[in-house]
């Protein structure tokens, strides 16, 4: 078990020859996963590696050389500083990072996601049609929330979908997209959305003592009723029961550019003396994660744990400071696909599930042209962690 866990036995030929190009503002987590393909390629055995088909396999590096340069007015361009032609390319973008900042008419202006989705275009643009294939990898899916129509207004993410592919990318992966049927919008090319659910368990039953994974003991909750598959999959792959909050809105009313919510309602059974896990896709404001931690608190639950893929925190880390020094919550799990500050990496209530590994599981396996979905479903991990924590193992 542990061999497979560290390195996947892949003899296929590679498609062609890896490279990746991680975008400014996903640079550090480009290098974490280049680290490991590194790592595996060097150490993997293979009777075909002298072959003319596995030249340049073993590399100190797959990082490609790449800048977006920008001029005074803002404008930019997008330059590749070494041949691409014939490789297997995938980039790495991280359209949340508002830490970036480039100067306009001597202004200085934050990175938007619409900057990151335009410094993307830029280097598709400059690949020029001379990579074997473009796999583009966006744990955050651009414009995502704006998934479908409710009024006369624009299907962005769609657009942005529709225009990679009509740029030459064959393949997008993201990580728990908000609405997955976005990928209608390109039905004849490859669109992954990859749960990180195995990642949440682990940094749980790493990080926290004295759990009971039962249904007596724990449960899962939904928030919303969107993230309802979330939740149901994660409570049937760990025997627990769900439960599910919805929102009843004042639709009379618009208050910042949505209706507001008047309360929380709670379907399910009793979760009194139960751990809680909360599980949704991001954590905006994270207003709704709390009022549902404290409607949990309020009907008498244990331990509340909030798991989110993207930790976005738009209103600061000071209402999480409070709810945590209240006793509301008890940690919250999110991952590093985008960009965390150092504030947050330092909160004693915030775990890190860190997703490198997964992503170079995920480039090593289909350079090989081989199949991903053990990747995609990970029940058989989640149930030998599982197992090894119940026997009393340190995960």
């Amino acid at each position: 078990m542990a061999q497979r866990e560290e390195k996947r036995n892949l003899e296929t030929i590679p498609v062609g020859s890896l490279g990746m190009i991680p975008l400014e503002g996903c640079k550090s987590l480009g290098e974490k996963v280049d680290y490991y393909l590194v790592k595996w390629r060097t150490e993997r055995e293979s009777e075909h590696k002298a072959s003319l088909a596995f030249s340049g396999y073993q590399r100190d590096s797959y990082i490609l050389g790449a800048k977006v340069p920008r001029f005074g007015s803002g404008e930019a361009k997008g330059i590749i500083l070494e041949s691409v032609r014939g490789t297997d390319l995938y980039l790495l973008v991280d359209v949340a990072n508002y830490s970036l900042t480039y100067s306009l008419c001597g202004h200085e202006n934050h990175m938007s996601p619409d900057d990151h989705y335009q410094d993307l275009k830029r280097i598709i643009a400059a690949v020029g049609g001379k990579a074997r294939r473009i796999t583009v990898i966006m744990p955050f899916l651009y414009e995502s929330r704006q998934h479908k129509r409710t009024a006369r207004e624009s299907l962005d993410c769609a657009l942005a979908l529709q225009e990679m592919v009509a740029m030459g990318v064959d393949n997008i992966i993201t990580f728990d997209a908000h609405d997955p049927r976005v990928q209608n919008a390109i039905p004849l090319h490859g669109f992954e959305t990859v749960p990180p659910t195995y990642q949440f368990i682990k940094g749980l039953l790493r990080n926290v003592g004295g759990l009971e994974l039962d249904s007596d003991h724990m449960m899962v909750i939904s928030p919303d009723e969107g993230g309802m598959s979330r939740a149901i999959y994660m409570a049937n792959i760990l025997g627990l029961d769900m439960g599910m909050f919805y929102k009843r809105r004042d639709y009379t009313r618009i208050v910042d550019g949505r209706n507001p919510i008047v309360a929380h309602e709670f379907l399910g059974t009793s979760v009194e003396g139960k751990d809680m896990i909360i599980i949704d896709d991001m954590i905006s404001s994270g207003e709704s994660a709390l009022e549902v931690a404290a409607e949990l608190k309020q009907r008498r639950a244990k331990r509340v744990f909030i798991c989110t893929t993207f930790g976005l925190f738009t209103s600061g880390l000071d209402r999480f400071d409070k709810a945590y020094a209240d006793g509301i919550i008890d940690r919250v799990l999110t991952t590093n696909l985008i960009y965390q500050t150092p504030e947050l990496l330092s909160r004693e209530w915030y775990i890190n599930c860190d997703m490198s590994k997964y992503i170079a599981y995920l480039i090593d396996t289909l350079n090989h042209d081989a199949s991903i979905s053990d990747l995609l479903d990970p029940s058989e991990r989640i149930q030998s962690i599982v197992a090894r924590y119940k026997n009393g193992e340190t995960i």
